[in-house]
């Protein structure tokens, strides 16, 4: 999705990553994020990437997809007109652990890429995303790579400045688990923002989801953390 007007010469981007479990999903869910964030002179992908029912994969390969994916975008950046820079990463629930992997996880790397371009977002937007991949039930599903693909387990300084949006009710993702997070991000020297949403539960920011105020709320808190770091201008216009 691109910009009617470009008001810079390199343009700020973002690449969006669905939920789904790591099991299905699809790039649409984003689709209305990226329309609007395109309005706001961004340019904006939702990627696609292996999942288990397509795929027949792990999560380990949803990971190493969204690393690709954000490799791909820095390195079109110039003939794209983005300013490599400056390219964010977003994503919900599963999307949203592809996201914050891709940006404080080593290794998981697609075999043949220019590793010399880096694949680590400037920023994070992340919806309830799941971000402690070592607790039961989820850690189920990864094995033995459930602490490895954990970005609880790999907090450190220097990481990318993020916002979370994460319901107060989440069944799926407890609230508790972002809470930890976020602390432990912030103690480490990191910009890190949790927006809590009281009575909300899991998939509460999607477009068309209830009466359509999560959506609008999270997109404009979105749009000003963006505009923060100098990846968009003036004030939300999402009404």
């Amino acid at each position: 999705f691109e910009p009617v007007i470009r008001t810079q010469e390199l343009t700020a981007a973002i690449v969006f990553f669905f939920g789904g479990g790591w099991v299905d999903g699809t790039p649409t869910q984003f689709f209305e994020h990226c329309r609007y964030l395109a309005s706001r002179g961004m340019v904006t992908f939702s990627a696609e990437y292996r999942v288990k029912n397509r795929h027949s994969v792990t999560p380990r390969k949803c990971v190493t997809d969204g690393k690709s994916a954000m490799r791909w975008v820095r390195a079109h950046a110039i003939e794209l007109g983005l300013d490599p820079l400056r390219i964010a990463a977003g994503g919900g629930s599963a999307g949203g652990h592809v996201a914050a992997c891709a940006s404080m996880l080593n290794g998981y790397e697609e075999q043949g890429e220019d590793l010399e371009i880096s694949s680590v977002p400037d920023a994070l937007v992340l919806f309830n995303p799941v971000l402690d991949t070592s607790q039961s039930p989820i850690a189920d599903r990864f094995g033995s790579d459930a602490e490895y693909l954990s970005p609880q387990h790999h907090i450190r300084s220097g990481l990318a400045p993020t916002i979370i949006f994460h319901g107060k009710d989440d069944p799926v993702v407890p609230y508790a688990q972002i809470e930890r997070y976020t602390v432990a991000m912030q103690a480490a020297g990191n910009r890190c923002e949790l927006l809590g949403f009281e009575g909300r539960t899991h998939g509460f920011f999607n477009y068309g989801r209830d009466d359509g105020s999560a959506f609008g709320e999270t997109l404009r808190a979105a749009d000003r953390f963006l505009n923060s770091l100098g990846f968009v201008e003036g004030e939300p216009t999402l009404r």
